[in-house]
């Protein structure tokens, strides 16, 4: 398994080029399954997660085509087409499945479409439970007939699914995604309500407004979904990734200098950025997205992560790295996930003085970190430690890093043509 080494204290200038979001692509990968056309999805990031749905897609009978160097309404990024014209297979196996939770998305798709699916139950990072208790209830109120089994969910509905008002017990994102596809070829009318509305949830609707579903409410909690006999295809540009934005927003924040984040959606940012002023870090909108300019040590500030538009859980780990050089002490609150804080042993060996107590951790900063030898624990804990070591005297190598490789493109990359010191070691 590859390696980064980074040999920190270095500050960030340039420009960092944000690619399209990844928790946009996979549903919106998985929406293919709802149309017998050509779903044409640009500003696909070249990820891992992505590489793992395609394979997935493609047992279900997917036809599936990428042009690697393509521009298209002005995003940089592949173009994947995808084509469903028939589905082939209606299962999705642990095999492939346990490598990525999102796989759970094409559930509704398979079972609006064809009327039976055989899902895996999901794998992925291990960061709390997450059940997919929602997904399956949703999906049994439009009338579907659900059996768990030998590690399997087994779905299958007598003739087309029903609309039917749902209450959602925790505004889920990938509950949401999953039952908004699955209502747009439903029988009449359904109601989804405490409906997530992160911008991927915004995102996959609009995609399937462009092909042909009918669908109200689109960015609030209450989403109004009349079922169509059909979808066609459509050409869509993925949002940006606000996730991988915001990361390197605290990159720049954490080793001071100034870099400016092409393609950054700002607007959904608000929170983080709201979060870098308090600390004293400069951020100010672009043309083309943001830029950031350190300002010297910053300051300690307070965060408590929520479900959009509240400070996301997926910066939850960058952040906790950005106050432990901070000056003074912050508490970080984790509200989503109970299991999120894997990174605060790693950061411990750089020497960051954390306390955690129950959904808290209590942060006083250091003047600095030390490198270290790290693992990842998971997809954003691995970010988190880049970033440290960014910050810390000395050589820090961070091991495990195909996580990392599930959800950014090119990291070493992107942050060595801004003056880091970093690399990728082989293994």
């Amino acid at each position: 398994m590859d390696s980064i080494r980074i040999r920190g204290g270095r500050p960030l200038e340039g420009e960092i080029e944000i690619f399209g979001a990844k928790n946009a692509a996979l549903p919106l990968m998985a929406a293919s399954l709802l149309t017998e056309e050509t779903l044409t999805l640009s500003n696909i990031p070249h990820l891992t997660d992505i590489t793992t749905l395609a394979h997935l897609l493609a047992q279900h009978g997917v036809e599936i085509g990428m042009d690697g160097n393509a521009r298209r309404g002005g995003n940089a990024g592949r173009v994947l087409s995808l084509r469903a014209r028939e589905i082939t297979d209606t299962t999705a196996p642990y095999e492939l499945v346990c490598r990525m939770r999102a796989s759970i998305l094409v559930l509704g798709p398979l079972l609006a479409r064809v009327g039976q699916a055989t899902v895996s139950l999901p794998g992925g990072c291990a960061i709390g439970t997450r059940p997919v208790d929602m997904h399956i209830d949703g999906l049994a109120r439009l009338g579907a007939e659900i059996l768990l089994e030998d590690g399997y969910i087994r779905a299958r509905v007598r003739g087309r699914l029903r609309g039917a008002e749902i209450r959602l017990p925790f505004a889920s994102v990938g509950a949401t995604e999953n039952l908004l596809m699955a209502a747009t070829l439903a029988d009449g009318e359904t109601v989804i309500r405490n409906a997530a509305r992160e911008p991927e949830v915004v995102d996959l609707a609009l995609c399937l407004k462009a092909m042909g579903a009918e669908i109200g409410g689109i960015g609030s909690d209450e989403l109004v979904i009349r079922g169509k006999e059909a979808l066609s295809g459509t050409e869509h540009d993925v949002v940006g990734d606000r996730i991988e934005a915001g990361t390197y927003a605290l990159a720049a924040a954490i080793v001071g200098g100034d870099v400016e984040l092409a393609g950054a959606p700002a607007p959904s940012l608000r929170a983080l950025l709201d979060y870098l002023a308090s600390a004293g870090v400069a951020v100010s909108e672009t043309p083309r997205g943001l830029r950031v300019r350190g300002n010297g040590r910053p300051v300690a500030a307070d965060v408590t992560t929520q479900p959009y538009p509240g400070f996301p859980t997926d910066l939850q780990a960058q952040a906790m790295a950005l106050m432990a050089v901070a000056d003074g002490a912050a508490v970080i609150t984790e509200t989503i996930f109970e299991n999120r804080f894997m990174h605060v042993q790693e950061l411990r060996r750089m020497g960051a003085d954390i306390t955690v107590r129950g959904p808290a951790a209590l942060v006083r900063g250091v003047d600095a970190l030390t490198g270290a030898q790290v693992m990842a624990t998971d997809l954003r804990a691995s970010s988190s430690l880049v970033l440290a070591g960014l910050a810390a005297e000395g050589e820090t190598v961070v091991h495990r890093v195909y996580h990392l490789d599930r959800g950014y493109e090119r990291i070493e990359d992107k942050l060595a043509a801004c003056g880091a010191e970093i690399d990728r070691v082989p293994h």
